[in-house]
């Protein structure tokens, strides 16, 4: 068997490239790669871009990346787009938006599918982020699929959050409700060369200044103006992420907020591991469907179920 960790340390695109699908896929491989590539990974900042469908958060993540690639620095892209119905694979394919950056070594890009998953990510996110850390990339950037209020994981993962939003979407800040509005460290209103982008600024400046939540912050989020697609307002947005990085590490926030992430991939971890043995036991020799019969038939309840099988897994 090739050895991928220390190819991946060396710097191998294929190497990457394989343990990322292999990670999508649930694969047993990645697991022993991973353990290996852990202690080192911590040295990258991760940048979250998130927003409604069609604020431009491509074109801004793009633009972003040739600006941290001119500061000398290598970026990591996570694409995360909705699923196939079909395949399960990405629809959109950022990589095909950012055909620019391909061509650059110091950039990795990919599209990864939400294959269901909730949240504004893909499961194996979180997991594709260490590997672009441990691949050398100094800022990893996750470009989330278009939010609604309730799919807020990327403040789970990113060091910086970026909010992104546009004129003309419709009443924006009332149908973007706390959920979103409260993970934001950076508000960007892109498109900002549209009617009612004033409006807007004004919008989210008096909802930073006046909600009680972001109030009790030791970080007040500043809200940058963009036109990604002519470039305006980038190195403006690059300030205030790495002005946010620099009031992160000064306070001591940041290896606080690593230290929660850390506490939660562990538990969700060991959850989904107990979730894969669980089923794949109950599923070898078909004991799962007969449960689901004698459920179905009003003979057992699921929660008896649930006790039992939990109960018999504690004690093996």
């Amino acid at each position: 068997m090739q050895d991928y960790a220390q190819q991946v340390l060396e710097g191998s695109p294929r190497a990457a490239a394989r343990l990322i699908s292999w990670l999508e896929d649930e694969d047993e491989r990645a697991l022993d790669v991973m353990e290996r590539l852990y202690p080192h990974t911590g040295r990258a900042y991760i940048v979250g871009i998130t927003g409604s469908p069609g604020a431009g958060k491509s074109t801004l993540t793009d633009k972003l990346t040739f600006a941290l690639r001119r500061q000398g620095l290598t970026v990591g892209i996570i694409a995360v787009d909705p699923s196939s119905p079909f395949t399960g694979g990405a629809v959109l394919g950022d990589r095909v938006r950012m055909s620019r950056l391909s061509t650059d070594p110091g950039v990795f890009i990919r599209s990864m599918a939400t294959r269901g998953f909730l949240g504004g990510l893909a499961k194996a996110t979180g997991e594709v982020v260490k590997v672009l850390d441990a691949f050398g990339k100094d800022v990893i950037v996750i470009e989330t699929v278009g939010v609604g209020q309730d799919e807020v994981d990327i403040i789970r993962l990113a060091d910086t959050t970026c909010l992104v939003l546009v004129p003309g979407l419709g009443d924006t800040i009332q149908s973007m409700k706390a959920g979103v509005m409260e993970i934001a460290d950076i508000f960007v209103i892109n498109k900002a060369d549209r009617p009612g982008a004033d409006q807007l600024y004004a919008e989210v400046t008096t909802r930073v200044e006046q909600d009680a939540h972001l109030k009790e912050r030791a970080w007040t989020p500043p809200v940058v103006r963009t036109v990604a697609v002519e470039d305006q307002g980038v190195d403006r947005l690059l300030e205030a992420v790495h002005d946010h990085r620099r009031f992160l590490e000064d306070s001591g926030a940041l290896e606080d907020k690593r230290r929660r992430r850390a506490r939660e991939e562990t538990l969700q971890m060991i959850h989904g591991e107990l979730f894969r043995r669980i089923r794949d036991r109950l599923t070898a020799d078909g004991e799962l469907e007969a449960l689901v019969d004698e459920i179905a038939a009003k003979r057992r309840s699921p929660y008896r179920v649930m006790r039992e099988v939990i109960g018999r897994w504690l004690k093996e």
